[in-house]
C-alpha cells in the first residue's frame, strides 16, 4: 500500500497525435494515427509520467479523458494516492494515465524501479506478438514476410468471409511462426464454425474475441478445439467471473482496466481462477508499453507492439530484437526515468 501523499503536485495533461506508418484495419474501424493523453505529476523534485489512449469502442477518448482529469485537477494537485484514484475514477484511459504517472513518481521518490515496488520478477525480454492489419490475404502474407524477426504473429480478421484465406496465406508465408487470430467481435457462431477447420489446419494457437460484447452466451457449448481469449468482453476484474468456463485466456489492457494497479490485481485474480493471462495494448508509444511490460512478467502471452506501427516514438524507447520486446528503466518506471 502506498502512503497518502500530503505534498502538493503539479499536474500537466496534454493530447498528442502521432501518425501511423499506414492505415490499420480491424472489424468496423480504420486507424491512421495514435492519439494519446500524456499526464505528468511533479512534486517539486520528481516527475512521474503516464500515457493513455482510452477505449475507442466505449467512446473513451483522449478528449473525454482530458475532461475527466481536468475535472479532478484540484483534488489531484492536493496529492492523491493510487488507492484513492481507484475509488475516484472509473476504469478507462484517464485512470490509466494517472495511475501510471503515480507509479513512475513513486519509483523516483523511493529510488526503486516499479517492478520491485509491484513485487514482480526482475524484467527480462518478452516474446511479443506482431500484429497484421486485416487486409487482402495476399497483402497479409507480404506483411508477414516483412517481419522476419517476428516469432509470433497476431492476425486481425474481419466479417467479410475471407478469414480462412487470410490464415492460410500467412501460414504459407511464415510456416514456423506462432500464430493467433483476433476478429474484434467480427464473427457469428456460423462464420467461426466455417473458418475453424482452416485455423486448426494452420496451427492457430488462440482465437481472440470472436463474438460481440453482450453475446458471451454464444460461447456456451461452442466446443472450439482452439483456446479462446476474451478482450472486449473483459474490461476489469468484475468481468472475470462471467467468462469463467467460456474462455481460456484473458487479455488485460491497462487502458481498459484503468492502470497498472488494477492490471496487476486482475492478472493475479485471473490466474487464481485458472485463466491464462495475456497483456495487450490499444496502441501508443513506448510510454504506454512500459507499464504493460511490467505486467508482462505475469503473462503467458504478450502483445506489446504498438510503437512498431508509428512513424516516430519517444526517446528513449522500448526495443524489439529477435521477436522480443525490451524496456529499459530509462523509458518509464525507473529511479531516473526520462522526462522528455
Amino acid at each position: 500500500m502506498t502512503k497518502p501523499q500530503t505534498a502538493p503536485l503539479t499536474l500537466r495533461a496534454q493530447i498528442e497525435k502521432r501518425p501511423l506508418t499506414e492505415a490499420f484495419h480491424i472489424t468496423g474501424y480504420t486507424f491512421t494515427e495514435s492519439e494519446v493523453l500524456v499526464v505528468s505529476l511533479h512534486d517539486g523534485e520528481h516527475t512521474g509520467r503516464g500515457e493513455g489512449l482510452g477505449v475507442y469502442y466505449r467512446h473513451d477518448t483522449p478528449a473525454s479523458m482530458l475532461k475527466q482529469i481536468e475535472g479532478m485537477r484540484e483534488t489531484i494537485e492536493r496529492g492523491i494516492t493510487r488507492e484513492q484514484l481507484m475509488r475516484w475514477l472509473p476504469p478507462g484511459g484517464a485512470r490509466n494515465a494517472l495511475d501510471c504517472a503515480l507509479w513512475d513518481l513513486e519509483a523516483k521518490r523511493q529510488g526503486k524501479p516499479v517492478w520491485q515496488l509491484a513485487g514482480t520478477l526482475a524484467p527480462q525480454p518478452l516474446l511479443t506478438t506482431f500484429t497484421l492489419s486485416a487486409e487482402d490475404p495476399d497483402i497479409m502474407a507480404v506483411r508477414a514476410r516483412e517481419l522476419p524477426d517476428a516469432r509470433a504473429l497476431k492476425l486481425k480478421l474481419t466479417d467479410d468471409g475471407r478469414n480462412a484465406q487470410r490464415v492460410r496465406a500467412v501460414r504459407a508465408a511464415r510456416p514456423g511462426v506462432w500464430m493467433m487470430t483476433d476478429a474484434n467481435q467480427g464473427f457469428t457462431r456460423q462464420s467461426l464454425r466455417e473458418a475453424l477447420p482452416a485455423f486448426v489446419e494452420a496451427g492457430v494457437a488462440i482465437v481472440e474475441q470472436p463474438f460481440p460484447i453482450g453475446r458471451e452466451d454464444w460461447l456456451d457449448g461452442l466446443n472450439c478445439p482452439i483456446p479462446l481469449a476474451a478482450d472486449e468482453s473483459v474490461q476489469d476484474h468484475h468481468d472475470l467471473q462471467n467468462l469463467h468456463g467460456r474462455v481460456q485466456v484473458i487479455n488485460i489492457k491497462l487502458d481498459k482496466c484503468g492502470g497498472l494497479t488494477e492490471g496487476l490485481s486482475m492478472a493475479r485474480m485471473a490466474r487464481q481462477l485458472g485463466f491464462q493471462v495475456m497483456v495487450g495494448n490499444m496502441g501508443g508509444t513506448s510510454l504506454s508499453m512500459a507499464p504493460a511490460f511490467v505486467l508482462g512478467s505475469l503473462c503467458s502471452v504478450v502483445d506489446l507492439d504498438g510503437p512498431v506501427y508509428m512513424q516516430d516514438d519517444r526517446v528513449p524507447s522500448v526495443s524489439y530484437k529477435g521477436g522480443r520486446i525490451w524496456c529499459p528503466e530509462s523509458v518509464w518506471g525507473g529511479p531516473a526515468t526520462a522526462e522528455a
